[in-house]
């Protein structure tokens, strides 16, 4: 079963028992620890998940969060837990009071529907305000899975993270006040257009007359983008189908590439080794039929290593000066490690050339 399908079982039984769910604690062992688990941490190893964890605030000591969980020793996100029927605008403080003095980065803040996740993207040391991955695992949509899935365990990159979280957060707010403008637009909103369109002063009577116009004119196109999409949608639907009929099935045996979960592991692994010596975001990858490669600058001519992870055995690949490639079996993703040098040898001459 994989990731997405996971968080959608548990939303579906977060909608089935959130009715019979009388206490914080009941909240904690029905949805909370199942999303601890479904993110890929053991909530009964003391050592990864640590309940109650003891945070000294100012002259106040043993408060404690709901759960800390752990890396190599060290806090990396803190959960604050409530009851699921409680609103969580009431709590944000709170967990900003245990963010400033632990050493994570990431805090979270939910009722087992809604998940709040929060870091200290506009000041340092300081939670932020506002959360940058906000959803409710009822209705959670695929790109919200998507920025979910860089908190499992097995693909955790606090540096990673961060660097798409800020612009998730800002593009998250932005979306909310186009929203709010766009269904009830403030002055502001409506002068910015009305002076653009209108050749005289904009009055307290012109300004009432352009909120309703400006309104209408925001339902419209809104709904002419919709059409828009659905009939190219449609087009788009009828060519695949057409093109579809000219296809062969030796074609379609041919351009059928399942991407695996272990291969994206061995990806971010790789990813994790070459990063302090390049920009994470120049590597990447391509599936084939065969094998998995992993690429410099996206470039067919610059290739790092291939996984061979379809088959009985697992082989880990690189490319001689010939362009032949040299097999080795590995056993565990682990074993990728071994080949950390190589990694980064390869990519150095790359960027030498």
């Amino acid at each position: 079963m994989d990731f997405k399908d996971q968080i959608k079982i548990l939303g579906d039984r977060v909608i089935k028992l959130k009715d019979q769910i009388a206490t914080e604690e009941a909240t904690k062992n029905a949805f909370i620890m199942p999303f601890l688990q479904s993110l890929g941490y053991d909530v009964f190893n003391p050592t990864e998940v640590v309940p109650e964890f003891i945070s000294d605030i100012g002259i106040k000591k043993g408060e404690k969060i709901d759960y800390a969980i752990f890396k190599d020793s060290s806090p990396i996100i803190l959960v604050e837990c409530k009851h699921c029927a409680q609103n969580l605008d009431l709590y944000d403080g709170q967990l900003l009071r245990y963010f400033h003095v632990s050493k994570a980065k990431f805090g979270i803040l939910t009722n087992g529907i809604n998940y709040r996740f929060y870091s200290d993207l506009v000041e340092p040391n300081k939670m932020d305000e506002k959360p940058f991955l906000d959803f409710n695992i009822t209705e959670i949509k695929d790109n919200q899975i998507e920025e979910l899935k860089k908190f499992h365990k097995s693909y955790f990159d606090a540096d990673s993270i961060v660097n798409t979280a800020s612009e998730l957060k800002f593009s998250n707010e932005l979306k909310q006040i186009l929203s709010q403008e766009l269904n009830n637009p403030s002055p502001e909103f409506v002068k910015l257009f009305a002076k653009q369109v209108y050749p005289s002063i904009v009055t307290a009577k012109v300004l009432e007359q352009f909120t309703n116009l400006t309104k209408k004119a925001a339902q419209v196109l809104i709904s002419d983008l919709i059409t828009e999409r659905l009939n190219s949608a449609l087009n788009k639907e009828k060519e695949t189908s057409s093109a579809q009929e000219t296809l062969t099935i030796a074609e379609e045996l041919e351009n059928k590439v399942e991407t695996t979960e272990k291969e994206l592991e061995g990806y971010m692994i790789i990813k994790t080794i070459l990063r302090k010596k390049v920009d994470i975001k120049r590597i990447a990858y391509r599936d084939a039929q065969s094998y998995f490669a992993v690429l410099l600058d996206n470039n067919n001519r610059k290739p790092i290593c291939r996984l061979y992870f379809n088959g009985s055995k697992k082989y880990f690949v690189v490319l001689d000066e010939k362009k032949k490639e040299v097999k080795t079996e590995i056993q565990t993703l682990d074993d990728i490690f071994n080949f950390s040098d190589k990694l980064i040898e390869i990519v150095q001459n790359y960027d030498s050339l």
